[in-house]
């Protein structure tokens, strides 16, 4: 086959825009730190980054989940804690007006006090964060009170997804907490203040006594089995955190290029370039045309 003028040229220029072309591949690649830039650059690649990025972005929404879940239970935590103290306050109180040796004005002190412990604990059941009524169920935008200042809670369980086909009670029973009555036992007990002259009124602050350590134990109960979900609940949290890690290194992996590599490919390429063009200008001889401008 004849080998002309006009091959050398074509195939010259041929290859000078193929060099070109990884030239500018190279240069993105030292400019962005990706391997690829586009879906076409690498389809196998781009397609593993889909599925990377996805595992990623699973578990950041996981996490954020867990964060709503933690600010539920934390809230309630710290509620119950109120509650047990209060609880605890009030059968001291009762323990102290049991003993038969109060005066007219202790057992008056004793008795706005424990008024006041209950006001407390209706709080405490009342309780709202960030506009919602935590011990309400999934009603969150009504208070467990019904308009006679009974309560009445809805006890539906509020379960946040923490992960593929895991969701987790973030909420507390408000009836599990103050529930049987609890509210009753108390005014019960402080009724029996303003008899405290009658006979035998030891005995019947004594069965208060009981009522109020029923009601401690429920509490104390039900902060048990929110401790028990918060252990699992960090556990989770651990392991999406580990996930997310995991996701973020193979994605880089999978993307991101070694810039030393990418930097001495770019110098050679920019090399074998400078080559091609002085190899070019000596392979193109002048023509019968450049001596007839």
């Amino acid at each position: 086959m004849r080998i002309t003028q006009s091959m050398l040229s074509n195939n010259m220029l041929r290859n000078l825009s193929n060099s070109y072309t990884k030239l500018d591949t190279y240069m993105e690649q030292v400019r962005t730190g990706k391997k690829i830039n586009r879906p076409s650059d690498n389809p196998v690649v781009a397609m593993k980054g889909i599925n990377y990025r996805r595992q990623e972005n699973e578990a950041e929404q996981y996490l954020r989940n867990t964060g709503e879940a933690h600010n539920w239970m934390d809230n309630s935590d710290a509620a119950l804690d109120q509650a047990t103290k209060a609880m605890q306050k009030l059968r001291e109180l009762a323990v102290k007006a049991s003993n038969g040796t109060n005066d007219d004005e202790e057992y008056k002190s004793i008795k706005e006090e424990a008024k006041q412990l209950k006001e407390h604990l209706v709080s405490i059941a009342d309780t709202k964060v960030n506009g919602k009524y935590i011990f309400n169920g999934t009603d969150t935008t009504n208070s467990p009170f019904d308009q006679n200042g009974d309560f009445l809670p809805n006890t539906e369980s509020v379960n946040i997804p923490i992960a593929a086909g895991l969701e987790l009670q973030a909420n507390v029973d408000g009836e599990a907490v103050f529930g049987n009555g609890l509210f009753n036992k108390v005014d019960s007990f402080i009724q029996k203040l303003d008899d405290y002259d009658k006979e035998g009124i030891e005995e019947d602050i004594g069965a208060s006594i009981t009522e109020l350590d029923t009601g401690i134990n429920q509490i104390i109960d039900a902060r048990a089995g929110l401790g028990a979900r918060m252990n699992r609940l960090e556990l989770v949290e651990n392991r999406l955190g580990d996930q997310k890690i995991m996701a973020t290194k193979m994605m880089s992996d999978n993307e991101d290029i070694n810039y030393s590599e990418a930097i001495t490919n770019l110098i050679t390429q920019e090399f074998l370039h400078r080559a091609a063009l002085s190899t070019g200008s000596r392979i193109i001889q002048p023509t019968l045309v450049d001596f007839l401008r």
